[in-house]
């Protein structure tokens, strides 16, 4: 786990470990509609995010995990605190950000990363990637696109939103996508993963209250 800016939280880790855990009450009922496939990834994913509520917003740990119009996942009767989820093979990462929109994205470096794919996501930068050994090539690719992706995903475009045309430099640990802020987790991770997020939003809803409150 991991504190990328004030209150915006990122944990990884391996699926296999996470998917052992004892299922939440309400993750259990939920993972018994879902496809075989599907429920050891479904319960990985929850128990880490379980295990970075209560480290981090213990009075959320219980909440129900839905989704919204766009289908991102969100905690119930709690639409102000930001949550997503990501897995790749045995790879799975969370992110947690009070009022606060945001994306994670985890992958496993391709085996391969051909040319044709490094100059669509890599656009002016792929020069210099293309001559790197394939495992570098295919882990910069890997770590760019995890940005790119994250961004997506905290804005709810998803590939609609063109992550390929996000510029993210080779290397590149942070930078500015529109509204968002983007963190590779270079150093921090063996397996590349990045956030982003927006800066934090006012509940304009608590300061009319407040402003009532103080007028009475």
């Amino acid at each position: 786990m991991t504190q990328v800016a004030p209150k915006v939280w990122v944990a990884g880790g391996r699926g296999r470990r996470w998917a052992e855990a004892e299922p939440h009450p309400l993750d259990r009922e939920t993972a018994a509609g879902a496809p075989p496939w599907r429920v050891a990834e479904f319960r990985a994913s929850r128990a880490l995010l379980r295990h970075l509520l209560r480290a981090t917003l213990p009075g959320l740990a219980d909440a129900a995990v839905t989704a919204d119009a766009q289908g991102r996942p969100v905690l119930d009767g709690h639409p102000e605190t930001g949550i997503s989820i990501s897995h790749d093979g045995d790879a799975v990462a969370v992110a947690l950000a009070p009022h606060r929109k945001v994306g994670v994205d985890v992958q496993l470096p391709p085996d391969t990363a051909p040319e044709s794919l490094l100059r669509r996501c890599l656009g002016a930068h792929a020069p210099e990637v293309i001559p790197l050994p394939e495992g570098r090539r295919a882990a910069e690719l890997a770590w760019v696109w995890t940005a790119q992706e994250a961004c997506v995903k905290a804005e709810g475009s998803g590939l609609s939103g063109r992550p390929w045309a996000i510029d993210v430099p080779p290397g590149g640990r942070h930078g500015r996508w529109d509204a968002f802020t983007w963190v590779s987790l270079r150093g921090r991770s063996r397996t590349p993963l990045s956030c982003a997020f927006t800066a934090p939003y006012v509940d304009s809803a608590a300061i009319r209250g407040a402003e009532e409150a103080s007028c009475s």
